[in-house]
């Protein structure tokens, strides 16, 4: 029974919650109009002697707002231009020797060239008796090497001997001839100064590349 008697009352009450919803949606609009023929807009009547028009419009609501695209993602930048690193090789010093045993720096690894007998480099077998131990070898011709047309005359270009030098020992010989160059340079002829000052800039390249001085 108490639940037919709520349900009666729920009918009832509907049609009022719709109206006065729907109220709610609407607005009224006064169009007012005087003596003189102006028209004014207003949301209250108008005023006495005023024309009045009356209005129901519905009440605008606010629609779903619009969801804005996710921005792009920012472009991946760009691969760093690749760079191009040279290294310049050090410039090497050889020492060299000489036959004599003296020895000489030279920027070449290819040593003094000079022209010596084949015999003296054990090209076919000398004439006479073997030399002793620390007696010069006995050429059946009073101690002389064949004469040429013999089979003994012929020679050959030979080069001295060379090495590389260590950096350290390298850096040091530059550093001194450097040192060198500049006392010299105050007594010099200004011929010669242009010729060491020629050198010496050389030098101060090679010192700031290979050395670091």
């Amino acid at each position: 029974m108490r639940a037919l008697t709520a349900l009666a009352l729920a009918l009832t009450l509907a049609p009022a919650f719709t109206a006065s919803a729907s109220a709610q949606d609407d607005v009224r609009v006064y169009r007012c109009t005087d003596d003189r023929g102006r028209v004014a807009l207003r949301d209250s009547p108008c005023d006495s002697g005023q024309q009045q028009e009356v209005r129901t419009m519905l009440r605008p609501v606010d629609g779903t707002p619009l969801e804005r695209p996710a921005p792009p993602p920012p472009a991946a930048p760009p691969a760093p231009a690749p760079q191009i690193v040279v290294v310049n090789a050090r410039q090497p010093m050889y020492r060299c020797v000489r036959p004599d045993g003296s020895n000489y720096t030279s920027d070449s690894s290819d040593g003094n060239p000079r022209w010596v007998p084949l015999w003296t480099l054990g090209y076919g077998p000398p004439r006479g008796r073997p030399p002793q131990s620390g007696q010069p070898p006995d050429y059946g011709g009073g101690g002389r090497p064949p004469r040429a047309g013999i089979g003994y005359g012929a020679g050959t270009w030979v080069r001295d001997e060379c090495r590389p030098m260590p950096q350290g020992e390298v850096c040091s010989l530059i550093t001194e001839r450097r040192e060198a160059i500049r006392q010299r340079f105050f007594n010099a002829q200004p011929t010669e100064r242009a010729e060491l000052r020629r050198e010496e800039t050389a030098i101060n390249a090679r010192l700031a590349q290979d050395c670091r001085r």
